[in-house]
């Protein structure tokens, strides 16, 4: 071998070895610069059980509330500065733990996910200790509030019964993941005793969610996107979102009914009346569209195109059954153009998810006449 061949040799070996390194840098630094929800359950399998998740999981057990719960939407993925940690360590009696935009859900799954490959008991201790929390946040009527304990003041809102952004739904989906046995779930050894517990909580919610369902003359149509937790009936939230019949948070609720194998009568019936619902409040020929408005700014605005997708509004009126929008003012508005640019583009106030459940009806109704 002569001299200008070993020194190619190497030159290859030394080039592969730092694209393979450089790649491998890469790899594990890429998950910084995705969402929380992703790097929580979305990454390789393989990487639940690297280094970096390890201290990904000491920001979930430093985070996770004394109640057993999380705040949300926080990355914790991302390094906590020492401010941060020492917030979280001497705020974890302070309320704050949800179920709102996935979180706690979404924390559990996580540390499923770390258990499954790194078996440290710290992992399981808060899984069980979140898992806890879902009991014993739930109302006796079945029903979850958005944040437990209970927030006061301008968000009690917070303490209704919350199918907005699918709270309860995520919560029962993921009840009914322990019961089943889901294989995410293996590696924990959920004892027989806490799966039939949460059995028990996943009835609950499912009376809740028939007494809850709005009725009208005599019939059951959808849910509004949080009820009272006293009265059940549909409640305010926000300033712009009042008490309505709901276009979008209906949805998960049938989807979640239309999966329990052997669905009583009730839940035959609430279903059949909320696809009807869905059927009888179509939006058609229209579509929302993005534009540079005469100020300059972005803006969206509905036009008329007859060949768009089907449409419903997020909130109907409950005595006109007519779609309506707010601004913050809390003032109904017939139309979308009628309120604020900052809730036109700041808020979905349409969906097209009341399709899926449309599509699949035929076939659950065909197994359940």
């Amino acid at each position: 071998m002569n001299k200008n061949t070993t020194i190619k040799i190497i030159s290859i070996v030394a080039f592969s070895f730092l694209t393979i390194f450089g790649f491998a840098q890469n790899k594990s630094a890429d998950y910084l610069s995705k969402s929380w929800k992703e790097v929580s359950t979305k990454m390789p399998a393989g990487w639940y059980g690297t280094n970096e998740a390890k201290t990904v999981a000491e920001n979930v057990l430093i985070a996770q509330k004394e109640i057993g719960g999380w705040e949300k939407n926080k990355p914790y993925h991302h390094e906590f500065t020492q401010t941060e940690k020492n917030h979280f360590q001497n705020d974890k009696k302070e309320i704050g733990a949800t179920f709102d935009n996935g979180s706690t859900i979404t924390e559990l799954r996580f540390l499923a996910k770390m258990y499954s490959r790194v078996k440290d008991e710290l992992y399981k201790q808060a899984f069980e200790k979140g898992l806890e929390y879902i009991f014993i946040s739930q109302y006796k009527n079945g029903g979850w509030p958005q944040f437990f304990p209970v927030r006061k003041g301008s968000v009690s809102y917070s303490g209704h019964i919350t199918y907005n952004d699918d709270a309860m739904v995520n919560t029962m989906q993921f009840l009914n993941e322990i019961i089943s046995g889901n294989k995410e779930f293996e590696s924990l050894q959920i004892s027989n005793e806490t799966k039939a517990k949460a059995q028990n909580s996943f009835d609950k919610g499912v009376v809740c969610i028939i007494n809850t369902q709005i009725i009208i003359d005599g019939k059951p149509t959808v849910w509004c996107a949080q009820h009272d937790e006293i009265t059940l009936a549909p409640a305010n939230a926000r300033s712009y979102e009042l008490a309505s019949f709901s276009g979008a948070e209906s949805v998960g609720i049938v989807e979640l009914l239309m999966n329990i194998d052997h669905p009583t009568e009730e839940i035959i019936a609430s279903v059949n009346g909320a696809i009807k619902w869905f059927e009888e409040h179509k939006i058609e020929g229209i579509k929302l569209e993005r534009i540079t408005n005469t100020e300059g700014q972005k803006d969206r605005v509905v036009v008329k195109n007859a060949s768009a997708p089907t449409l419903w509004a997020r909130f109907y009126d409950l005595e006109t059954e007519k779609p309506f929008f707010c601004s913050r003012d809390g003032i109904k508005r017939n139309t979308f153009a009628e309120i604020s640019h900052n809730r036109r583009n700041g808020y979905s106030w349409y969906s097209n998810k009341p399709e899926k459940v449309l599509e699949k009806y035929p076939e659950w109704l065909a197994k359940n006449q």
